[in-house]
């Protein structure tokens, strides 16, 4: 009998190392990185910055999340603002971030729903935060699509 793992869709290069960062860890190691990656939230570019509503409000969130996938020349960027205090939250926004931002359009909707799920956080971040990050990878999904329909 042989051992199968489940297998789960090919994910971009950079969304793959991250979920291999995570996943080399132990539980309190991830939550330790997480934490890292909170601190490494990109600035806003200025327009998005001095025009706060141009980012759409990500309702799943306990905390104030804004965020807005844009499309240029067919390369996605992920821009996503969050209150330091809540470093859960900011560091699945910089994940995201950093794991969509440079990937095309094509790449970024094929990012499985369950990406939020693969990175060993379950049992270490309560189901609501993680359901916040599963929102902002829909939105951002849904405002590709927006644009790529606009375009």
């Amino acid at each position: 009998m042989t051992d199968h793992a489940p297998t789960t869709p090919e994910l971009p290069a950079q969304l793959a190392a991250i979920r291999e960062d995570f996943l080399a860890l132990t539980e309190p190691d991830r939550l330790q990185l997480l934490l890292e990656f909170s601190r490494e939230l990109p600035e806003l570019p200025e327009r998005y910055a001095l025009a706060p509503g141009l980012l759409e409000k990500v309702e799943e969130c306990q905390s104030p999340v804004r965020a807005f996938a844009e499309v240029d020349d067919g390369v996605v960027h992920f821009y996503a603002s969050a209150p330091q205090e809540a470093p859960t939250t900011r560091g699945f926004a910089s994940i995201l971030a950093q794991g969509l931002s440079g990937l095309t359009a094509r790449e970024v909707l094929d990012v499985p729903e369950e990406f939020p799920l693969q990175l060993g956080l379950t049992r270490a971040v309560s189901a609501l935060r993680l359901n916040g990050m599963a929102g902002m990878l829909t939105r951002a999904k849904r405002q590709v699509v927006e644009q790529l329909a606009a375009s």
